[in-house]
């Protein structure tokens, strides 16, 4: 098969090259997108990771196009509906980063808890002194999981160890994980009134688009900590601004954000192509305000961001495609 690997960094190009000589491998910097789809139009298989779009526009570039590997868990940049109705299967990475993913939620909370930027930005203007410092200890407090996939439990199995108490939301509870880690299942409102911290494992779909806005802003516990490193069109991100400056959150940290493709190329809204409408501008706005608040730590969507992780993406997507080519595909998200 005619293989093309998209945003490849220089040290998975050997690994993905294992697949010659029974398929042809071609690695691109790049990622895929309407833009750049029709130079790889003879690609059998097309493995992308988080910053490609494979969208309608992109997709039928491809009239050779069977499988699409994605190196993630989620698939949201892929139109499953076009897939669905041209023959592709698609398959993910379904379980590559519940630790890595789970540990980064701890490093934020602990970052705006402990106001970490603020003391070693203090400190190295050489005011060593603990004004305005003051932090916020997690033992005895509690912790509302939204959302108990995987990543979700290794989240809950943390915060036991730090000595707190859990809430969990889900539209399908595991009963069985709940008493094994003896957490209780409740309701979200209840969730998000009795809970100090909040953090969201839920995956990117219409039903949790926004899932977040101005009215479950105002019925978080007051002085409560919002983490996500789920998918940045969860948290309606105007909404959490007004939460913010009205003082009704102590803090957030944030490893997604919407419209990142815009944050990282900001020029893009000037691209006829691009056609950005008001919300996206407001959006974009709305992220720069939040980079600017103390009180908040954003990361570059890098909790998946490991050597471990990493190594378990190359190696699980080498087995997506290899068992596709054998006839018996795995791990797939939709297709035929």
């Amino acid at each position: 098969m005619n293989i093309v690997v998209f945003e490849t960094e220089e040290w998975e190009r050997p690994t993905f090259l294992r697949l010659e000589p029974h398929h042809r491998v071609r690695c691109s910097a790049e990622p895929l997108d309407k833009r750049n789809a029709a130079e790889f139009s003879d690609a059998e298989v097309a493995s992308p990771f988080v910053n490609s779009r494979l969208d309608a526009s992109a997709l039928s570039q491809f009239p050779k196009l069977k499988l699409i590997a994605t190196r993630s868990t989620g698939y949201d940049h892929i139109d499953l509906n076009y897939c669905a109705t041209h023959a592709i299967t698609v398959s993910n990475v379904p379980d590559y980063g519940d630790s890595t993913v789970a540990e980064h939620v701890f490093a934020l909370l602990l970052g705006v808890a402990r106001k970490l930027v603020e003391s070693v930005e203090q400190t190295r203007r050489g005011r060593f002194t603990q004004t305005g410092l003051r932090g916020f200890e997690l033992r005895d407090r509690v912790i509302g999981v939204v959302g108990t996939g995987r990543i979700g439990l290794r989240v809950i199995e943390i915060a036991c160890g730090f000595g707190m108490n859990v809430l969990a939301y889900d539209l399908r509870p595991d009963e069985a994980a709940a008493t094994r880690l003896k957490f209780a299942y409740t309701s979200l409102d209840k969730l998000l009134s009795d809970s100090d911290v909040v953090t969201l494992h839920v995956p990117a779909t219409s039903g949790t688009t926004r899932m977040l806005s101005d009215r479950e802003f105002s019925r978080m516990k007051p002085g409560a900590i919002l983490i996500n490193t789920a998918r940045g069109h969860i948290v309606d991100v105007e909404a959490l601004v007004r939460a913010l400056a009205d003082g009704r959150l102590r803090g957030a940290g944030l490893d997604v954000l919407p419209q990142e493709p815009l944050i990282r190329e900001e020029a893009a809204i000037f691209h006829q192509e691009a056609a950005p409408d008001a919300d996206d501008f407001k959006a974009l706005v709305a992220n720069h305000v939040l980079l600017r608040f103390p009180n908040v730590i954003c990361t570059p969507h890098n909790a998946y961001n490991t050597e471990a992780a990493l190594e378990r993406i190359v190696a699980t997507t080498l087995s997506n495609v290899e068992a596709f080519a054998r006839g018996t595909p795995q791990n797939v998200v939709s297709g035929h």
